[in-house]
C-alpha cells in the first residue's frame, strides 16, 4: 500500500468553500477509490488543507487519477482558490494501523521528522518496542515514511480529543516513561515539524 498526502494552501477565507466544494463531488469520486482523510490546519500553516488518499500501488494510482480526469469525476472546482500544491507518497511502517474511516479525533497532531541519512531502520525499531505501551494513551493514526517528496522524512499523527487532552496525555507518556522512543536524543532526527488539524464534515477519519 501507498499513501498520498495532498497539502493545499489556499487564499485567504477559503476554506470552508474549498471543503463544501470537495464534499460535493466526493461520492463520484469514491467510486473509484476512498478517500481516507480531509483536514484543515488549525495551527501551523494557515489556510492550508490535507487530503490523504490510499493505493494499492503506484499502478493502481496512476489508473485511478487517469480515470477520474478522463470521466470529470475530479478534482472539484477548486483551482480559484489553490495558491500552491504538494503531493508526497508515503508507505507506513509495520506497525502502522489500518487507515479505515472512525471517530478518534477531532484534533489530529501531525508530526513530521526529517531523519539522518540511513536512520530509518533505526526510528522503527525504537518505535517498535514503545508502541504498545504509547497507544495506549491516545490513538496513533499513522506512522509512515517518505517513497517520493522530501526524503528521509517520518510522519506519524496522533488523534485527541482536544488540545487540553493532547497536553496531558503528552505529560503523562513522558512521566511515565512511555514516550518518546529516543530517536531525537540519539541523532536519529535532525529536525522536527508539526501542526495541527481538524475535520472537515465530509472526512472518513475524524
Amino acid at each position: 500500500m501507498i499513501i498520498e498526502v495532498r497539502t493545499y494552501q489556499l487564499k485567504p477565507g477559503s476554506v470552508a468553500e474549498v471543503e463544501k466544494r470537495f464534499g460535493e463531488k466526493l461520492p463520484v469520486r469514491e467510486k473509484l477509490s476512498k478517500l481516507t482523510a480531509l483536514w484543515h490546519t488549525e495551527v501551523g500553516a494557515l489556510n492550508e488543507i490535507t487530503h490523504i488518499w490510499t493505493y494499492d500501488s503506484f499502478g493502481h494510482r496512476a489508473a485511478i487519477r487517469e480515470e477520474a480526469v478522463k470521466t470529470k469525476v475530479w478534482p472539484p472546482a477548486i483551482g480559484e482558490f489553490i495558491v500552491s500544491m504538494q503531493s508526497e507518497i508515503f508507505i507506513p511502517a509495520p506497525f502502522s494501523p489500518s487507515l479505515a474511516p472512525r471517530e478518534v479525533g477531532p484534533l489530529f497532531e501531525i508530526r513530521s521528522y526529517t531523519l539522518a541519512p540511513g536512520a530509518l531502520p533505526g526510528m522503527i525499531e525504537r518505535w517498535a518496542a514503545k508502541i504498545d505501551e504509547r497507544v495506549k494513551l491516545s490513538p496513533l493514526v499513522g506512522a509512515w515514511y517518505s517513497e517520493l517528496g522530501g526524503l528521509n522524512k517520518w510522519v506519524h499523527i496522533w488523534a485527541y480529543k482536544d488540545a487540553a487532552e493532547r497536553q496531558r496525555i503528552r505529560a503523562e507518556a513522558v512521566a511515565k516513561g512511555v514516550w518518546p522512543p529516543g530517536g531525537a536524543a540519539s541523532g536519529l532526527v535532525v529536525k522536527q515539524e508539526n501542526k495541527l488539524v481538524m475535520p472537515a464534515a465530509c472526512s472518513p477519519l475524524r
